[in-house]
């Protein structure tokens, strides 16, 4: 553990324990490389422990010491973010979410700002307020100056691309190379962001149904024109009622929704989602939907929840101030519904709830931000053509304020650095390892 000050403004104020992990190169050390997995609440000192194994005997694994540390709130640190118990998370889960009268739009609002004020409760508004990405770039540049590096290597995926940003936009003499893969453009507002990242799973939806249409069983059918329509008959259901599965919580409708979106985000996954599906078409049970959003949820075996979704909130709320007009949010609803169908949960009403940023209890640190040009070669963006959580034209955005080289990946995945794609990892390779910046490449699986 390393102790940090809750806030900077603060020095001396109350600490937070980092939890960092540090993996020793195997040869001849460059430096140190750190990494983090995005989330924002995903633990990096688990994603280091797990990259460590999984490229042992690699250059990578040779010349680097990994790094890793859980940011604030988040995994092995402490104080550890929470705002619900499991219990209160599984009720959470059973909320249907649809109805945009102004009665279902004000009970909906009702438990965002429930739940706004459980962390308020449970946590006090001064960590709260310390949760932002900027506290994250401020805590990755008091682990340098510990480890003694005039610079580090950084490789951070989906938010932590944000990190990685923030930390070369204030601390760029630091930074020898650093690689952002599914990146995220701070420039962009949260509505307009959510309407893109829509857009976004859109396509990674319609390349699934594709795909799962090649299958003459496949629940969704052949045409095109009846994907989503055929979606929505097998989840709309689940509003009134759950499915039954072999987990007696049985399969609730915003479930359904959770674990289509899980799956979205990678090819591996999408047997699952259509295995869940042909669940709800033939009444076998939809076991896989509800392993899918168990496992987006950060829910394990035992019904324990890890605290991915309360610290997902907390950062991006301290982020970005979310409009508090409604009208906002229900031109955007219409806008989500037009670029994204499948996402086209209940009836348009011309309402639509705010969101949990609305409400939170603490006003936001930060405001979105062209980033400032990085030193030459000290940082390459990666971006995948049909990323459904981090569109690619956020990677074009970043890369041209950032002025670095854009690598373009042809596919539907979210984020693929050392996931096993040759014309990818070789360029990043020789990046770290060597300092060969790559040109504005395209790759392809």
């Amino acid at each position: 553990m390393l102790g940090v000050p809750r806030s900077y403004d603060d020095p001396g104020g109350p600490p937070v324990d980092l939890a960092v992990i540090r993996v020793p190169a195997s040869g001849q050390r460059i430096g140190a490389l750190f990494v983090n997995p995005g989330g924002p609440g995903a633990s990096a000192v688990d994603t280091v422990a797990g990259m460590a194994a999984a490229l042992v005997g690699s250059p990578i694994n040779e010349h680097f010491d990994f790094v890793g540390f859980d940011p604030r709130g988040v995994g092995y640190s402490t104080p550890e973010l929470r705002c619900r118990t499991d219990a209160e998370f599984d009720a959470w889960r059973r909320e249907p979410m649809v109805d945009f009268s102004p009665a279902g739009v004000a009970r909906i609002e009702s438990l965002y700002q429930r739940f706004a004020q459980q962390c308020a409760n449970r946590m006090g508004t001064d960590f709260l307020s310390a949760m932002g990405t900027r506290e994250a770039a401020h805590d990755m540049e008091t682990i340098r100056r510990v480890l003694g590096d005039e610079q580090i290597n950084y490789l951070g995926f989906s938010y932590g691309t944000e990190i990685g940003t923030a930390y070369v936009s204030r601390y760029g003499q630091h930074v020898r190379a650093m690689v952002l893969d599914g990146a995220i453009d701070p420039s962009i507002d949260p509505v307009t962001k959510s309407i893109n990242q829509m857009g976004a799973f859109q396509r990674a939806f319609t390349d699934y149904a594709a795909d799962c249409a090649q299958a003459a069983g496949c629940p969704l059918g052949q045409d095109p024109s009846q994907w989503v329509d055929r979606y929505h008959q097998l989840i709309n259901p689940l509003v009134a009622r759950p499915a039954q599965t072999s987990d007696p919580r049985g399969l609730s409708y915003a479930d359904a929704i959770t674990g289509t979106f899980n799956a979205l985000y990678t090819k591996h996954l999408w047997k699952y989602l259509t295995s869940g599906l042909l669940g709800l078409a033939h009444g076998t049970g939809p076991d896989d939907l509800l392993l899918l959003a168990d496992e987006y949820q950060g829910r394990d075996g035992s019904g324990h929840y890890r605290n991915v979704q309360d610290t997902f909130h907390a950062v991006r709320c301290v982020d970005a101030p979310a409009p508090t007009d409604p009208a906002v949010w229900a031109a955007a609803d219409q806008r989500i519904r037009e670029v994204a169908p499948f996402a086209a949960y209940g009836e348009f009403t011309g309402y639509a709830p705010r969101d949990i940023c609305a409400f939170w209890p603490v006003p936001a640190t930060s405001v979105p931000h062209e980033a400032p040009p990085a030193p030459p070669g000290s940082v390459v963006v990666v971006s995948t053509t049909h990323d459904p959580a981090t569109p690619y034209e956020a990677g074009v955005g970043l890369a041209r304020q950032l002025q670095a080289p854009l690598i373009s990946f042809e596919g539907t995945q979210h984020t693929v650095v050392f996931n096993g794609f040759e014309c990818i990892d070789s360029a990043i390779v020789d990046y770290l390892v060597d300092g060969v910046v790559p040109g504005n490449l395209q790759c392809a699986a």
